[in-house]
């Protein structure tokens, strides 16, 4: 599965792409892109968001979709480290700002394993109102360590996520989190994140107000079942989300033994290769169950390959 389209809502405000002429509104989320036609004319992401520091509306803007900052131009393309400098420039100009997206390209514009990410701490330091932030691409991606006393929610979108960003992720200060979303991928595009390193998230101990969980597009998801069936933070998430990954009967049989998953609100696995057997008895819960989309493995001579949603 590709990401063949831009977001259109985030943090709960539809996303539109900045306009000059057309005005600010503070229940929108403003995308600024690079297309390949203005980066092909010589415009850079930065002329592009200079400009959209002028506009006179510029303190009513409470969320920004940052899109293709020219990731794949090949003469004066912009670095995300160039674009997380502007954006920490530009932060008393932006002093309701509250829902960053920092990297909305789809697979047209670049792979997911192909996004250049950097270290995003100074970014989400700037802004000490941020509620909300999501990430796409984990290559070089690093959260230092982060400390936030307003950050609601943070998802980091990847083909694969290494073990030291999960470990960032599971020690950071951020006490009003209420929704952790990682897609974790696979070790071919660096996903080598294990259970153990998720082991500060899973004591249920981190992130005292977390209501939403999702341990997603995972090649580990029978082992992170299997963890999270037992663990403290299960008692306390209402949505477990555990979907695009490779779930077998082996995880969901993990799951359906736990008590504290039948008192969930939501379990999310579609996308999974459980039986068609297993999956009715997940969706006998009880609860909320989305258990669509079920894969079949493919066979190779006799071996059998299984893969998550989103990897390259």
């Amino acid at each position: 599965m590709s990401i063949n389209q831009h977001v259109t809502n985030f943090a709960g405000k539809p996303v539109k792409d900045w306009e000059p002429q057309a005005g600010i509104d503070e229940n929108t989320c403003y995308a600024l892109r690079l297309s390949y036609d203005e980066a092909e004319e010589g415009l850079r992401w930065t002329d592009k968001f200079a400009a959209f520091l002028e506009d006179p509306s510029l303190s009513r803007v409470t969320g920004i979709v940052i899109g293709d900052w020219g990731t794949l131009r090949p003469a004066g393309a912009e670095t995300s480290e160039i674009v997380v400098e502007a954006l920490v420039a530009a932060r008393d100009r932006l002093p309701n700002l509250r829902a960053i997206f920092f990297g909305d390209l789809t697979s047209e514009e670049s792979e997911i394993s192909w996004i250049h990410q950097c270290d995003v701490s100074p970014l989400i330091a700037a802004y000490p109102r941020l509620e909300h932030f999501c990430v796409r691409g984990g290559d070089g991606l690093s959260f230092g360590s982060l400390k936030h006393d307003r950050l609601k929610s943070l998802i980091i979108q990847s083909g694969g996520l290494s073990a030291n960003v999960v470990r960032e992720v599971a020690h950071a200060d951020t006490p009003e989190l209420e929704h952790l979303e990682l897609w974790l991928g696979e070790d071919n595009y660096g996903g080598d994140a294990t259970v153990a390193d998720l082991a500060p998230i899973l004591d249920g101990k981190s992130f005292p107000k977390l209501k939403y969980l999702g341990l997603r597009d995972s090649q580990i998801a029978d082992e992170i079942a299997r963890a999270v069936a037992v663990s403290p933070a299960l008692e306390k998430i209402r949505i477990l989300d555990l979907s695009l990954g490779v779930m077998t009967d082996e995880g969901a049989a993990a799951l359906l033994s736990s008590p504290a998953v039948a008192r969930l609100e939501k379990l999310d696995l579609h996308y999974h290769f459980c039986s068609e057997e297993m999956t009715a008895k997940l969706q006998s819960l009880g609860i909320e169950v989305d258990a669509s989309e079920r894969q079949e493995p493919d066979d190779y001579n006799g071996e059998i390959w299984r893969y998550v949603a989103v990897s390259e």
